[in-house]
């Protein structure tokens, strides 16, 4: 851990204010890169981590995981496990890291996590999470949270949420993000989980008003500010946002410091590509991929004109030898160009 991220790690009552909008924990896609480029188009918003198993770090080693730019913060660590003691010597791993919050998985469905026992399948067992989150709390002082979901299978949701809620609750932890579904363990693939299973928003509203003294952030489902602010407004602490932030990420990031967190900051989508380049430099300078990055940034013009132009040139030379920020600029000058070929005609 080094002076410099230790030293950026945000008080508890500033990252409850930040996680009033927060983007999801996607694997393969909230990669260090991508936290870094939404970083870029808000200053505000708290960002997660893909998941890192508790085996992968203590038993594998593999703390290259933790890796990540100070200038990410606020950012937030998940883990999965099942294991306490386990999942405590994680923990200690990722605060030593800088982290500013420490998340538990209990709402991912793949087979994989299953078949580690954790994840959403650890809806079936809340003693057991609340023992987790005790030994992961005894660990450290960075504040430790929970994702789940509504609950699995045919559990009756009403009933398994709040007497979830109250026995994890009992360790101290104030701090839950719902996704409003449940998880279907058997039958729908992961990509399935995210969209068949229904959507209960009112039930997390009501488990605010049952719990008014937990911090609850609603995920599952909304697709911008514009969807988010009523959960806000009618009194939930936060929402998170997935899908819709990395492939739309303009329409969720670029106006969410000045809508969500009252402040002046305000960034475009060309200013943003601008402010990219050192980053990207610097990257491509140590042996890295310029693809790396920019496979995170082709949604950066959803819903624009020559946002195609953007894409296709970004897709078909971004991984190529010796591609770097002069890729980048040529893709934004080539949609300049279209635009005006289409303004002249």
């Amino acid at each position: 851990m080094t002076e410099q991220t230790t030293s950026q790690r945000i008080s508890r009552a500033a990252l409850h204010s930040t996680a009033r909008l927060s983007v999801a924990p996607m694997m393969d896609w909230t990669d260090r890169h991508c936290r870094y480029f939404h970083r870029v188009l808000s200053k505000e918003t708290l960002l997660y981590t893909e998941m890192v198993t508790a085996p992968a770090l203590v038993r594998g080693g593999a703390l290259h995981l933790l890796e990540y730019s100070p200038e990410e913060h606020p950012v937030a660590l998940q883990l999965g496990g099942s294991d306490p003691k386990e999942l405590a010597e994680a923990t200690k791993l990722g605060a030593a890291a800088g982290y500013d919050e420490i998340n538990l998985n209990v709402g991912c469905p793949s087979d994989r996590v299953q078949s580690g026992t954790f994840g959403a399948v650890l809806m079936k067992h809340p003693q057991l999470v609340a023992d987790c989150i005790a030994e992961m709390q005894a660990a450290t002082d960075v504040e430790v949270t929970v994702k789940c979901r509504l609950g699995v299978d045919d559990q009756v949701s009403e009933e398994v949420l709040p007497a979830f809620l109250e026995t994890v609750s009992a360790t101290g932890i104030t701090r839950f993000t719902l996704h409003a579904r449940k998880a279907w363990l058997k039958g729908l693939s992961p990509k399935e989980n995210r969209d068949i299973p229904p959507l209960d928003y009112e039930l997390v509203h009501r488990m605010k008003a049952a719990f008014p003294h937990l911090h609850l952030s609603i995920n599952g489902g909304i697709a911008s500010l514009d969807e988010a602010m009523p959960h806000l407004e009618r009194g939930l602490d936060g929402v998170m946002i997935g899908r819709a932030a990395y492939h739309d990420p303009s329409r969720v990031l670029l106006d969410a410091d000045t809508r969500v967190y009252g402040t002046d900051h305000h960034m475009t989508a060309e200013a943003a590509v601008h402010e990219m380049l050192d980053y990207i430099e610097a990257h491509v300078t140590a042996g890295g991929k310029l693809s790396q990055i920019t496979r995170h940034m082709l949604g950066l013009f959803t819903g624009r004109p020559g946002a195609r132009i953007w894409r296709r040139t970004l897709s078909e030379g971004a991984h190529k030898r010796g591609a770097g920020p002069e890729l980048v600029l040529d893709a934004m000058a080539q949609m300049k160009q279209s635009l005006a070929g289409h303004a002249a005609e």
